[in-house]
């Protein structure tokens, strides 16, 4: 069991909602990115999600591309990633970190190489937008024999025919996208998204988690009412990007999570 299904785990016998907190490696440099990591728990957070910063972010908006810019310009790299999680997990054994990203940095690296790395570091599970299942065997189930999960994104035009292949070798938890486009780009609506959330849940027992298009309290508390819980990105590090105090974006996140446990 990972640490991600041993949170869900949890969630589930208490009875609650998951709110996953996604923010950029190194931005808007190194040191103010770990110390924003490193509070995410204490606002509530269930699962850190960890951008990897990438050249061609093609899934992202310009919230999260000018974000991974940054880091890249002040030197984030892999490596450097890696070293932040290693240093969380010195203090924080237990927090779920899920790593988001590409292909093209993980096979630069040598998959067996990469997750022998990333596991040492303490790295849970991988979310790679660009890996469709037709390549399972490049990484997911590499993956998972190494002890990580592998989180698939499902997304409105993922029909019936797709589905059970999208579901195929996914675990720790789906990544439902709420809107069509890429992040930040609308706000998500629950009664477009509780359909689409049962349609998964009839498929699988994994927990459905909602991203995409969630930026205030109530809108967390609305899409987790109708999921087993929701992701917030693109407001986070919009949040960190107007220059605000890292504590003062970990109020922000502490709202955004108390909406979520609200559900």
């Amino acid at each position: 069991m990972t640490r991600i299904d041993a949170r869900f785990a949890s969630l589930r016998q208490d009875g609650r909602k998951a709110f996953v907190a996604y923010i950029m490696a190194g931005d808007p440099d190194v040191e103010t990115s770990f110390e924003l990591m490193r509070g995410l728990p204490g606002a509530g957070v269930d699962v850190i999600e960890l951008g990897l910063p990438f050249t061609d972010p093609m899934a992202d908006g310009p919230t999260i591309q000018t974000a991974g810019q940054r880091a890249l310009a002040g030197g984030m790299t892999l490596d450097r990633t890696l070293d932040m999680v290693r240093r969380f997990r010195a203090e924080d054994n237990e927090t779920p970190i899920v790593l988001m990203g590409y292909y093209n940095p993980i096979y630069s690296r040598g998959v067996d190489r990469f997750l022998a790395q990333a596991t040492e570091a303490g790295i849970d599970g991988l979310i790679v937008v660009d890996l469709p299942p037709e390549e399972d065997d490049e990484l997911c189930l590499p993956a998972q024999k190494a002890g990580m999960n592998f989180i698939r994104l499902a997304t409105p035009t993922t029909d019936d025919r797709r589905l059970p292949r999208v579901l195929q070798n996914t675990s720790g938890f789906v990544y439902y996208v709420s809107i069509t486009g890429i992040t930040g780009a609308a706000a998500a609506e629950a009664g477009d998204v509780g359909p689409e959330v049962s349609r998964i849940k009839a498929q699988t027992d994994l927990p459905v988690i909602v991203g995409f298009g969630i930026r205030t309290p109530e809108s967390a508390a609305a899409i987790a009412g109708v999921a087993d819980g929701c992701v917030v990105g693109s407001a986070i590090v919009a949040a960190l990007a107007e220059g605000r105090p890292v504590p003062e974006v970990l109020d922000f996140v502490a709202s955004l999570a108390g909406g979520a446990h609200s559900a």
